[in-house]
């Protein structure tokens, strides 16, 4: 048990949209993300989708509606609601969620989430 530094974890990587474990939460991930451009629209069948955002600003498409979500403030898509996250200009961002869990809702099209 230790502090885990945010601001390190950010620095050790530059990519977009590749979710990093930097801790474990009961059955959960914990991860650190950079948005930048526009994700793909998907799903999760059978769990929420968590947004921190730390730094910056993204948006979330849901249907035919956007949300902006500023530093400071979070979001949380249900089970089963197609979605799509984007950000003009780059964001960090604080993802939570149970291990396993595809980032794109699909095993075949997710990025790894490597342990760092």
């Amino acid at each position: 048990m230790q502090p885990i530094n945010l601001t390190d974890k950010f620095a050790q990587f530059s990519t977009h949209w590749d979710p990093h474990v930097v801790a474990d939460y009961n059955d959960n991930d914990v991860m650190v993300v950079k948005f930048q451009g526009e994700f793909p629209f998907h799903l999760h069948e059978d769990t929420d989708d968590f947004f921190l955002v730390l730094e910056g600003e993204m948006v979330m498409d849901i249907n035919d509606q956007s949300h902006a979500v500023k530093a400071g403030e979070l979001f949380v898509v249900p089970k089963g609601i197609t979605h799509r996250p984007r950000a003009e200009h780059e964001c960090k961002v604080l993802l939570i969620e149970p291990k396993g869990v595809p980032n794109t809702g699909d095993p075949a099209t997710a990025a790894p989430k490597p342990r760092i």
